[in-house]
């Protein structure tokens, strides 16, 4: 029987080393184009950002360098992160951004 910690840590590694997106994954389920007023929030992408935080119904608009996009993180159940140069205008990102989803609050149940 494998120790207790060393599941641990595989399961851990397995999941971290998991695609964040695949070729297969469907748009429509990561959420729609916002107009920028719609936005309740604004994240300045730097040469320095990797990730950025998001809940589920949020509108954000991003800043990249002189650019700017806003997008409705309204995502399918089971999205949880997704690449943001998938729903990105063309020209905007050039590297990968991952965009973390925490659940909607209006669909999160009572315990």
């Amino acid at each position: 029987m494998l120790p207790r910690s060393f599941v641990l840590v595989f399961t851990a590694l397995m999941a971290f080393s998991m695609p964040v997106f695949s070729e297969s994954t469907r748009i429509d389920l990561l959420g729609n184009p916002a107009p920028s007023v719609a936005a309740t929030r604004t994240i300045v992408i730097t040469s320095q950002t990797k990730w950025v935080n998001v809940e589920g119904g949020e509108v954000i608009n991003f800043i990249v360098g002189d650019k700017a996009f806003a997008w409705d993180f309204y995502v399918g159940s089971t999205v949880t992160s997704f690449d943001l140069q998938l729903v990105a205008p063309p020209g905007i990102l050039n590297r990968r951004i991952v965009a973390y989803v925490s659940t909607d609050p209006r669909y999160r149940g009572w315990d």
